[in-house]
């Protein structure tokens, strides 16, 4: 995908917009490739229209020095994504990424990167001073699922909360619901890493009906544990159809899931993994998992967050 293209920047030199996403996780133990949940745990980043083709991008915090800064970088590419979906031409950008969501770790750091793409694109569409376009809800979902190939991720990284996400023959659709008040969110997050298209590859194309249902029922018991109920976490986030086909690929986060749900922690894989997801009842129950961590499994760093309930937000920066 090109960084630039030819005509007269779309939103004008020297506009520049602020962009903040949330880390996220997906699955959420029965809910493969459906449920996400929104993390106030991000990474901000401000886009300049500059009057050269082509982008720049700075980078401080993870990533650093490791991905790329020019237009190949996935935020780029994504926002160029938009304005060539859009027939607009595709401005110069000069970008300042502050990154705080680890990468390869399960915690949605690609498709953060995707909407923080498509935010600055729509941030800079709104502001145009010639022809202002505001893209719908729809439409970012659409532009992130384009990219990011299932919209179980973007979805919450884009609206916030927790989101029910699916594909219909006209695009992604999604449900955002509040989560309860009483779920505190727990992190676990290792050294190494995972690659997703790995994790995905342990798995089989089919299943035992058994288990099918056996997911069907903690799924919809999930919605319930997470929006009323959140008692039933535990039994809630029993999953068949992929922890345990990913296990031998991430022992320790295999080893340390099983140790934590037999004491009584609602703890899954976040996302592809290695990271560990604990949707603790309540703040004490959290505080007894992060003690358990720190006496016994030290490597892994604990992040303890709250629900984001806004999701991906733009503004535009005022001249100086």
């Amino acid at each position: 995908m090109s960084g630039a293209a030819g005509g007269a920047p779309a939103a004008g030199v020297g506009r520049s917009v602020r962009v903040r996403v949330p880390a996220t996780s997906a699955n959420l133990g029965p809910g493969f490739d459906t449920l996400g949940i929104a993390l106030a745990y991000g990474d901000e980043l401000t886009a300049v229209v500059r009057d050269e083709p082509g982008a720049v991008v700075h980078v401080t915090g993870v990533g650093e020095g490791e991905v790329p800064a020019d237009a190949s970088n996935l935020v780029v590419r994504s926002a160029a994504h938009v304005f060539e979906r859009l027939g607009r031409p595709v401005p110069g950008l000069e970008v300042n990424a502050h990154n705080r969501i680890p990468h390869g770790r399960g915690m949605g750091s690609s498709g953060s990167a995707i909407v923080a793409g498509v935010m600055i694109a729509a941030g800079l569409l709104q502001s145009d001073p010639l022809d202002p376009i505001e893209l719908s809800e729809d439409q970012l979902l659409a532009f992130a699922t384009e990219l990011e190939g299932h919209p179980d991720n973007v979805a919450p990284a884009l609206f916030g909360g927790l989101t029910i996400a699916w594909t219909t023959p006209d695009g992604p659709r999604f449900k955002r619901l509040m989560v309860h008040r009483g779920v505190a969110p727990l992190v676990l997050v290792p050294s190494f890493t995972m690659s997703t298209e790995l994790a995905r590859s342990l798995q089989p194309k089919h299943v035992p009906h058994e288990d099918a249902v056996f997911n069907v029922s903690r799924s919809a018991l999930l919605i319930a544990a997470l929006t009323q109920s959140p008692e039933l976490l535990l039994e809630a986030t029993e999953d068949r159809l992929h922890q345990n086909y990913r296990g031998d690929a991430m022992p320790a986060t295999r080893d340390l899931i099983r140790e934590l749900r037999d004491a009584g922690h609602p703890a899954v894989v976040s996302g592809a993994g290695p990271s560990i997801l604990v949707l603790s009842n309540g703040p004490a129950d959290r505080l007894r998992a992060v003690d358990l961590v720190e006496a016994e499994h030290a490597e892994w760093r604990a992040l303890i967050l709250a629900v984001d309930t806004k999701g991906a937000t733009v503004e535009a920066i005022p001249a100086s």
